[in-house]
């Protein structure tokens, strides 16, 4: 049965969150409102995948054996949030682009 205590929804969020923040270095938000949004999406993406993630990657690089499940929650939390951050962030650049009215 999953552990949903606080410690599990805290290590998401942090996780999540900071995938955010280093995000930010990379890839700068064009105004409040994008920056928001990508932030929200981040946040909700690693919250929700971030278990099945840090697994993922942690038995791909074959080091589950050297982190504890707290380090492997974070770290998928972290992953998903900057892959959802710079998804998000090439969809808004493509859609203002490209996007507008035609005819």
């Amino acid at each position: 049965m999953a552990d949903f205590s606080g410690a599990f929804w805290m290590e998401r969020a942090i996780g999540a969150s900071a995938g955010a923040a280093v995000s930010l270095v990379y890839m700068l938000p064009k105004g409040s409102r994008e920056a928001a949004c990508r932030f929200l999406a981040g946040l909700i993406s690693g919250v929700v995948f971030g278990g099945p993630a840090g697994v993922f990657l942690a038995a791909r690089l074959g080091i589950v054996a050297f982190l504890s499940p707290s380090e492997i929650m974070l770290s998928g939390a972290a992953a998903v949030s900057v892959s959802a951050w710079w998804g998000l962030g090439v969809l808004a650049r493509v859609a203002g682009r490209w996007g507008g009215a035609r005819g």
